[in-house]
């Protein structure tokens, strides 16, 4: 089973808008993500962040960008949250109550607690508090 990394909209951003300061470190980390075949993995939540994040940061035209990669990507898989993967969410988020937590964050969290996704291209720190490991 190839190597599965979870990517998180602060991560996208800093891919996709070069006036972020984390630009040049997030490309360099996704060119040796894509050279390693991982497969990366996010949420639907998480493309509807990034895309509404970068509209504003970046224009229409990165936007539409993102959205096209994304969805034409075949070693990007987005997930789409059932009943199931909501609930154990919403577990992590009582667990996790004196935490600022979004439900978008939780819900990648309960997603790759049932794969057992241990990695995450992120620079938000939630996601070590969770438990994960920070590319």
């Amino acid at each position: 089973m190839p190597r599965q990394v979870f990517v998180d909209t602060s991560a996208w951003l800093a891919v996709m808008d070069i006036t972020e300061r984390r630009h040049d470190q997030a490309a360099e980390v996704y060119g040796q993500l894509l050279e390693s075949r991982a497969v990366l993995v996010t949420t639907i939540l998480v493309v509807a962040e990034t895309q509404i994040a970068l509209r504003r940061r970046a224009g229409e035209k990165k936007t539409m960008t993102f959205l096209k990669n994304v969805n034409e990507s075949p070693r990007i898989q987005v997930v789409f949250p059932d009943l199931s993967l909501e609930r154990d969410a919403k577990k992590i988020l009582q667990q996790y109550a004196d935490q600022d937590f979004s439900l978008a964050d939780a819900l990648s969290f309960a997603f790759m607690r049932k794969e057992k996704i241990i990695e995450a291209f992120a620079y938000d720190q939630h996601f070590t508090t969770a438990g994960f490991t920070l590319l």
